[in-house]
């Protein structure tokens, strides 16, 4: 791949508001770096979803982002990335950060050898997660729950619900009953349940988030396509927002989640509707 210039964007890729909380470890690592989001509401949950299909709806959300200029993309989704990390790497000359549920750091730190690990049913049939999943059964046994429900309850704001907390406590039981100290969070929606999982987990339970170990990655990718460089102050739009539904109030919920995780949101911001990608 060709050196890119600093002005050109890094992609971040989900099926809707979930990788907001990769965004903001992409801008805090980056802060000078313009950035498009693109957040596939229209297709939300991806879970649910074939692999096939969602990677031909992936080539088409990555064909619109390198018209866009695009010179890294970030999958800032687990089901996405072991739906089609693989193929996008294949068929672009462009690097792609995928997403790796935290197992290898929870199996190797955990003390009563227990790990949870709540993601989606697209996420778990993956064969990065199996693959990985297999290298650590040596450390610590793994205890696997399926978080049906819980991305559409951040999609509609209601991750801090009653409703939240009561679906965590029935789908954490399980987990809690084999001892787990460590949860793995595997879908980039999870972590804006933070508060209500405090509310369900014990202190002993140590919640693991991959998202700052991907903002590093990113890094120390984008130092080999840039200089990292800060942005022109010509640059128009330091942070783009883009969803395939309309009406999303996409920018309203960013902000929530820059504040949430105490983080100043980008003074030049956008929100944009795409109304057709081919898939």
């Amino acid at each position: 791949m060709e050196v890119v210039t600093d002005t050109n964007p890094i992609g971040v890729i989900d099926s809707g508001v979930g990788g907001l909380t990769v965004l903001v470890r992409l801008v805090e690592a980056m802060p000078d770096q313009p950035f498009l989001y693109f957040a596939d509401q229209a297709w939300c949950p991806y879970g649910p979803r074939p692999a096939k299909e969602l990677r031909s709806r992936l080539f088409g959300i990555v064909d619109y982002l390198l018209r866009r200029g695009c010179k890294l993309i970030v999958v800032a989704c687990n089901t996405a990335t072991a739906a089609a990390i693989a193929q996008l790497r294949t068929h672009y000359n462009i690097p792609f950060i995928g997403m790796e549920p935290a197992i290898k750091p929870a199996a190797l730190t955990s003390q009563t050898h227990h790990v949870g690990v709540l993601a989606t049913l697209g996420t778990f049939s993956g064969a990065l997660f199996q693959r990985t999943a297999a290298a650590c059964a040596r450390h610590a046994q793994l205890h696997l729950v399926v978080g049906e429900g819980l991305v559409e309850i951040v999609e509609s704001g209601r991750s801090d619900s009653e409703e939240a907390e009561q679906l965590l406590r029935k789908l954490l039981a399980p987990l809690l009953a084999q001892k787990i100290d460590r949860l793995v969070l595997g879908c980039t929606h999870y972590p804006l349940l933070r508060s209500a999982l405090e509310r369900v987990l014990p202190l002993s339970v140590q919640i693991l988030d991959p998202a700052p170990a991907i903002a590093r990655q990113s890094v120390r990718v984008m130092h080999g396509i840039c200089s990292l460089a800060p942005v022109p102050t010509t640059k128009p739009v330091a942070l783009e927002l883009l969803s395939s539904k309309p009406n999303a109030h996409l920018l309203e919920f960013a902000q929530r989640v820059f504040d949430f995780y105490n983080l100043r949101f980008p003074t030049s911001h956008a929100e944009n509707y795409v109304e057709s990608i081919e898939n």
